[in-house]
């Protein structure tokens, strides 16, 4: 499957372009400054595009089987940018998968994009543009995941996880394990048109993924 990796230069994307690098899977990564290239190019991507979601990611979805987003501007940036990354830049990438006949739509979500209310009044902007975007993908057609990642560390991934079916208020989740599930998500049929909370957990990737 040939995927594309919106957000590849993010902490999650530079994991993931890693792992689908070593994988069967080609990867096209999607960087939004042309010196991110050689960085890219050692991670293992197949090919790199230099796009930029504040103006069009068509040519960087053209041609790709799978659809990964997983840029953001992060909870602690001001609204604007949050709606011109998270919200905008996501319904740009679900537009130009459905015109270019895409079969597979992976989006990095955060815990909370569903409750926003729960949210801190700090990150609630950045909870609504997540699940503005969800509902979006939702209703796309497209054959979508939406991952629900709690507060992300930069620890080392253990390839175990836990998704919580009891609305938990938060948790955490190394990035390296985001990325483990994103690709281990790909064509695995049981997260087909499927959202879920993400955390760190003590049951293997596969297994939780086929249990939920």
């Amino acid at each position: 499957m040939k995927v594309t990796v919106i957000g590849a230069n993010g902490k999650i994307g530079r994991h993931l372009v890693r792992m689908l690098g070593r994988s069967d899977h080609q990867v096209r990564a999607v960087i939004r400054n042309e010196q991110q290239q050689p960085d890219m190019e050692k991670l293992g991507a197949d090919e790199v595009v230099v796009a930029d979601l504040e103006q069009t990611v068509d040519h960087a979805v053209a041609g790709c089987e799978a659809v990964v987003f997983t840029a953001g501007s992060g909870g602690h940036t001001g609204g604007d940018k949050t709606l011109l990354i998270d919200l905008d830049g996501a319904f740009k990438t679900i537009d130009a998968g459905v015109a270019h006949g895409v079969d597979r739509f992976i989006m990095v979500s955060s815990m909370m994009a569903d409750r926003p209310e729960q949210g801190s009044d700090k990150m609630r902007h950045y909870f609504v543009a997540k699940g503005r975007a969800d509902e979006r993908l939702r209703e796309s057609g497209l054959n979508y995941t939406i991952i629900r990642p709690g507060r992300l560390t930069d620890e080392p991934g253990k390839r175990t996880i836990r998704i919580p079916d009891n609305r938990e208020t938060f948790g955490d989740i190394p990035r390296a394990d985001v990325a483990a599930v994103i690709v281990e998500s790909l064509q695995r049929e049981h997260t087909y048109r499927r959202s879920f909370d993400l955390l760190t957990g003590n049951t293997p990737i596969a297994q939780a993924l086929n249990s939920f």
